[in-house]
């Protein structure tokens, strides 16, 4: 067998057995819609308008489908929560992207996708977690997962809020462009003529 089919065997089988962790992330998080692969292709397309490198757009598609993985390992009642948060709950939450980088890595990512599920939290302006980057210091990759995180979680039913229209959701994110969100990210996502919503 060719090596490059080799490749290709060994990236498949890991992106099926990530597309299963996804599937327990969003069970764990009680999302009704597979949010984690909603992500993945959101991603993906920013991604390709960026025309980022193959290597790439997979190691950014596997970092969305396992972002987070650290939830579940921390196992927490107050995920599934139907209220908002205690102070100490969301300190305790920002913990996840540092465990999801460590079980990323346990499940087979490559070191790409490790860290950009660790900054898959980091904003623009600095006020992020769990490394408090700011602007460029923050991958392109990582920048753009923020981006498709944030509209596909805005956009679909949680246990404590209902969704946002496409249209609300697309103006939350250009009220938060230059502060959460990489200007330029919102820009390009915004141009593009994709139908995300939920089917």
């Amino acid at each position: 067998m060719a090596a490059v089919d080799t490749v290709e065997l060994i990236e498949k089988a890991a992106g099926e057995a990530f597309m299963q962790l996804a599937k327990t992330v969003d069970r764990f998080e009680r999302y009704e819609n597979p949010h984690a692969q909603r992500v993945a292709a959101i991603a993906d397309e920013i991604a390709h308008a960026f025309h980022l490198a193959r290597h790439d757009r997979g190691s950014l598609y596997a970092a969305a489908l396992l972002h987070d993985l650290g939830e579940v390992a921390m196992e927490r009642d107050y995920i599934q929560s139907d209220r908002k948060l205690t102070p100490e709950e969301r300190i305790d939450l920002a913990r996840h992207p540092v465990i999801g980088e460590r079980e990323a890595s346990r499940v087979g990512a490559d070191r790409a996708a490790q860290l950009l599920v660790r900054w898959h939290h980091e904003w623009w302006n600095g006020t992020g977690y769990p490394d408090a980057l700011r602007r460029e210091e923050i991958p392109l990759a990582a920048r753009i997962l923020r981006v498709a995180d944030s509209y596909a979680a805005l956009t679909d039913d949680r246990p404590f809020r209902p969704s946002l229209s496409e249209e609300a959701a697309r103006r939350e994110l250009t009220n938060r462009a230059g502060i959460e969100f990489d200007p330029g990210v919102v820009s390009v996502f915004l141009s593009l003529n994709v139908n995300y919503a939920i089917s």
